[in-house]
């Protein structure tokens, strides 16, 4: 593992603690972690990861935005349910974008696992979105790609990396809980 690589899990790893307990600098660490990633990635030839890390630099900003943007009619974001329609119509999303990404990095790339890395790309810009948005379901959406990606990182010789992955699973399944008992759920 590169010292790259290893800081880049290390402020992954703290971003991932942080928004699981809600705390803002969540969204600056993961700013400078996705960065970093976005960096190793390209070395492994996962051209939609690195690109994903792109698009999450940019969701980070919109996170740490939403997160705290009181506007005239309501205070800063709080945790919230999806209802059915929204969650199909996310989840769409990510299959659409997961098809057109992987045939587009399996045409005119040398990407290793251009379909799955495709697939862990679209999905992961829906549980991103969710998540800027504090939308629990976010979290089981998270834990499957996280597995999913942990065996992806493994065949790549990404360790460490496979490792972070491995903790973010731990870290959604904690998230998923203690968002479901949020007072903005509950009404505690």
């Amino acid at each position: 593992m590169s010292g790259l690589e290893w800081l880049a899990v290390l402020l992954s790893a703290l971003s991932v603690w942080l928004t699981v307990k809600q705390k803002i600098w969540c969204w600056p660490v993961g700013l400078v972690g996705v960065l970093l990633l976005g960096w190793v990635f390209r070395d492994a030839h996962l051209y939609s990861q690195m690109a994903l890390q792109g698009v999450y630099a940019v969701l980070q900003v919109y996170g740490w935005w939403q997160w705290t943007r009181p506007d005239d009619t309501r205070a800063a974001r709080k945790v919230s349910l999806l209802n059915p329609s929204q969650v199909s119509a996310g989840l769409l999303a990510g299959l659409l974008v997961s098809v057109a990404l992987g045939a587009a990095m399996s045409t005119w790339t040398d990407g290793e696992q251009p379909w799955l890395d495709a697939a862990i790309t679209g999905f992961s810009l829906v549980a991103q979105w969710w998540m800027a948005q504090k939308r629990v379901q976010c979290w089981p959406l998270w834990i499957v790609i996280d597995v999913v990606c942990v065996g992806l990182f493994l065949w790549q010789g990404l360790y460490f990396t496979a490792g972070l992955y491995a903790l973010f699973t731990l870290l959604a399944i904690q998230g998923l809980r203690e968002w479901r008992r949020d007072p903005a759920l509950t009404g505690s």
